[in-house]
């Protein structure tokens, strides 16, 4: 039940009930939902959209996809189906986990300890399920 007096969750509620009528199997969505339908790309595709292809002088899919985690996790770690996504992504494209926590560690000197902390559970949490596939 939503508070009259809030209008954040009157909004909220809003625009969930709209979503809900339009597609009635949006009731059980979740982002992880969302992120399961967002395969990993292939490295040699990373390359062709986000690296040199089109540049060969600049910069590559990996150094790419670690400015964008950091940008991800200056921005407080909200979107958090897309950091992992991301993470995804630099694993398919070579980057080691050093290089990962690195990436998200420099990130706390612009958007705050609790961004890192919050980007770093996230990555963990795509690390470990990747390396349970590998079992």
């Amino acid at each position: 039940m939503s508070d009259a007096g809030n209008p954040f969750e009157a909004m909220m509620k809003m625009g969930q009930d709209m979503a809900k009528a339009m597609n009635p199997a949006l009731e059980g969505f979740t982002p992880k939902g969302f992120e399961n339908m967002m395969p990993t790309m292939s490295a040699d595709m990373m390359e062709q959209f986000m690296g040199k292809t089109f540049n060969p002088e600049g910069l590559d899919a990996k150094t790419r996809l670690l400015l964008t985690l950091m940008a991800l996790t200056i921005q407080g770690a909200q979107a958090e189906s897309q950091i992992r996504l991301t993470v995804r992504h630099l694993v398919e494209a070579g980057a080691t986990k050093q290089e990962i926590a690195e990436t998200i560690a420099q990130a706390a000197m612009f958007g705050g300890v609790p961004a890192m902390s919050k980007a770093m559970e996230l990555a963990t949490e795509v690390l470990d399920a990747g390396q349970e596939g590998k079992s």
